[in-house]
């Protein structure tokens, strides 16, 4: 089922500017569709009885939706309107499903602030007045065209090409490449894996090969197919285009497309999603990647990539006119906007808007909570002509396709942006290449804390040198990071694997993504990058010192700490794993010992606080407060350590609902099952963390760890099973991973 635009209020989508926790001081979730009535008088009930009968009839069919009643009779004594509404609700079906989700809630306009009835109309799926009528007159609207109207812009005539649509074959050679494997391999000491990718000539990779490129707050997920999607701040909640994880047609919600003029032929830059099956060249280097085509005389590259610090995407891309004659194209950029998490829930709140100012497109989306009023922008330039479109009606068609946009059979775009559209980005220019001529335009894909910061980004890459000087930092930061050490073995590609791409996963994906094809999650998990940054402890040190003190700072005073979370907010999962906490441990202690530096343990760091798990409670997903007591790095591992010196029946450590291995979880939840893997973890610990305590004067503690290190040792070896060491206990006593164990 799909919504219809005509029903919905384009003003207060327009003019709000409040999330959806706003709505739920009026017992509303925002979660399922609203619909939105307002009535004023007695003589406008009938809407309200036809409206009732619809909500009985379509959730008894399974569709539950919020029918919000808003009572906009002036406040009086008496209040007969609210009573008289009152009275219809329990005096029909629907009387069980007041004040319920997917029921009816029946409210007084006067007592709902001016902004948040802005809200709940913008939040609506269908908005109706009794004033215009019955429902089905409300429902007799005009159609909206599913793009400009008939005349409005030209449609293209294309010409019979008298060249022919042909595209050059890809330039990869087996002799050229490392580790070829007839379809790809590394390239410049492996500083770049070349893909040669001809769909037509079956030369695909067996599934997408990714490239995850960002910085900190920043970054965007490409493929051999397409320029992927892109994020900013959250991989998860700050999508700026979708992330589909569909690894057999890879749909791409980003493109840029090339139209012929002269002959109306049109295809790609990148293989998807309109490359027409021809030959491309894909170049996933260490910040950036690159896609090589020619076809019909023109030769193009799309390089795309991310500054060092600013919050944009880059698509840098050379036309070549190999032919001898003038020619004239088009370059359309395009983008599917989301953000949000998911496109299906948020595109009902983005609004698009042509900036006059510099002819930037921008988006934001005002219902979501963390980034509210952040804007994102869509750029191209230079280029003559230049038109844009917020409309994906427009720029598909009716049940058009991305392969084949309805708009590339019109001469340009209508500039038609605004509210309750199927929101993207679109922005098309003419460039007219003599022969032999080359021509570089940049398109950018961004996203600001307000429209005056996306102008400056706008105006600064602009300027072809701010372009050009982004792309050498981002270069050499990476040949700097990933020259610390090489590696040389008898294996050339473990080498090829070990001195770059691996290292720089670890950075790009790992820790700064928390983004790929398969998984986006966007968060931080508490043993995962601190994981992750024992790869960089040689390579950059400062950044895995940064990121301990930061777990640190996600610790409740208790000891324990949140097994994710997700930044600005804070907001993540606290849980009765026992071996996340334990993490920040063992990475102090291979910090201090790979560095030298054990200033880092007199840190102070902050704690959390916040609400404890109830005795039936496996995990709780809540925002906790910062505390205002601040500890030294080395007492937040004490209390680390602290935690996990509880021992069972078998004086094995108690494992909880998870040691590592996240599907344990029903192993201990009632707090008596243990661990075997966790005793030899905590053996790893214990002992190099009690010459530490020594060295700081805390002889009693480093005593204590010595003690329970002996008596672990004990216990471990108690678990032998005769062939294997037993992996665990459960709850009553079952041992886990024996040969007695019937699987």
């Amino acid at each position: 089922m799909y919504g219809d635009p005509r029903l919905r209020s384009a003003d207060a989508v327009r003019r709000n500017t409040r999330g959806q926790a706003e709505l739920w001081k009026y017992g509303i979730s925002g979660d399922a569709p609203i619909l939105l009535v307002h009535l004023q008088d007695g003589s406008e009930v009938a809407l309200l009885r036809d409206l009732l009968k619809a909500h009985e009839y379509l959730r008894r069919k399974g569709i539950a939706f919020d029918l919000v009643v808003l009572n906009d009779h002036e406040s009086s004594y008496l209040q007969d309107l609210q009573n008289i509404l009152l009275q219809m609700v329990e005096g029909s079906p629907e009387q069980s499903w007041v004040d319920r989700p997917g029921g009816v809630f029946v409210r007084r306009t006067d007592l709902v602030q001016p902004e948040d009835r802005i809200l709940l109309e913008a939040a609506a799926r269908v908005v109706m007045d009794g004033a215009d009528g019955s429902l089905r007159q409300q429902l007799k609207r005009p159609q909206i065209p599913f793009g400009p109207a008939p005349g409005q812009i030209p449609e293209l005539t294309a010409q019979p090409s008298m060249r022919g649509e042909s595209a050059a074959p890809s330039v990869v050679r087996s002799g050229q490449l490392e580790m070829f494997n007839g379809i790809g391999g590394f390239a410049d000491e492996g500083r770049e894996y070349v893909i040669s990718v001809d769909q037509d000539a079956g030369k695909l990779p067996p599934q997408p090969w990714s490239n995850v490129v960002a910085h900190p707050t920043f970054g965007f997920a490409a493929t051999e197919g397409s320029p992927g999607y892109t994020w900013s701040r959250n991989s998860h909640d700050n999508r700026l285009t979708p992330w589909r994880n569909n690894p057999v047609s890879d749909p791409p919600g980003e493109a840029i497309f090339i139209r012929d003029e002269e002959t109306g032929q049109f295809w790609s830059a990148t293989p998807l999603p309109a490359g027409g099956g021809q030959p491309y060249t894909v170049r996933h280097g260490q910040g950036y990647s690159a896609f090589e085509h020619a076809r019909n005389g023109l030769a193009s590259t799309l390089l795309l990539f991310v500054p060092p610090t600013d919050e944009v995407k880059v698509f840098h891309l050379t036309l070549r006119n190999d032919s001898a004659a003038v020619r004239r194209y088009t370059v359309t950029l395009y983008v599917e906007w989301v953000l949000g998490e998911n496109r299906s829930r948020s595109q009902l709140h983005v609004v698009t808007s042509h900036d006059p100012a510099t002819g930037t497109l921008f988006a934001r989306n005002a219902f979501r909570q963390e980034f509210a009023h952040r804007v994102a922008f869509l750029d191209l330039d230079p280029g003559n002509a230049k038109t844009i479109t917020g409309d994906r009606m427009e720029f598909l068609g009716r049940n058009g396709k991305l392969a084949r946009p309805a708009v590339m059979r019109r001469a340009s775009l209508s500039d038609r942006t605004g509210a309750v559209m199927d929101p993207c980005g679109a922005i098309q220019v003419t460039v007219v290449l003599e022969s032999s001529e080359t021509r570089t335009l940049v398109g950018l894909l961004g996203d600001a804390v307000d429209a005056a910061a996306a102008r400056g980004l706008v105006r600064k890459y602009r300027d072809p040198k701010a372009v050009d000087d982004a792309l050498q930092q981002v270069v050499a930061f990476w040949d700097r990071l990933l020259g610390t050490i090489v590696v040389k073995t008898p294996d050339r590609a473990l080498d090829l694997m070990l001195n770059r791409w691996l290292p720089y996963q670890s950075l790009a994906c790992r820790v700064w993504g928390r983004s790929a094809f398969y998984q986006s999650s966007g968060a931080f998990g508490f043993r995962d990058q601190l994981q992750d940054v024992l790869a960089l402890l040689f390579a950059a040190p400062r950044l895995a010192r940064t990121h301990l003190l930061h777990a640190a700072s996600r610790q409740f005073v208790e000891g324990d700490v949140q097994h994710w979370w997700h930044e600005p907010g804070g907001q993540g999962v606290r849980t009765r794993f026992s071996d996340d906490r334990l993490w920040m441990v063992y990475a102090a202690l291979q910090y201090v010992s790979s560095t030298g530096d054990d200033s880092v343990l007199d840190e102070q760091v902050s704690f959390l606080e916040g609400r404890s798990l109830q005795s039936n409670e496996h995990e709780a997903y809540e925002r906790p407060s910062v505390s205002l007591e601040r500890a030294s790095l080395y007492e937040h591992c004490v209390r680390a350590v602290a935690l996990n010196l509880e021992t069972g029946p078998h004086g094995l450590p108690l494992i909880g609902t998870g040691d590592w291995n996240d599907g344990m979880n029903l192993v201990g939840p009632e707090g008596r099952g243990e661990s075997v893997w966790l005793a030899w973890f905590l053996l790893s610990i214990l002992r190099p963390f009690a010459v530490l305590a020594d060295a700081r004067g805390d002889t009693t503690q480093a005593a204590q760890y010595r003690a329970h290190a002996e008596r672990l040792t004990k216990s471990v070896e108690e678990a032998w099973d005769g062939e294997w060491y037993r992996r665990a206990y459960f709850d009553d006593g079952t041992p886990l991973g024996s040969g007695e164990n019937a699987e």
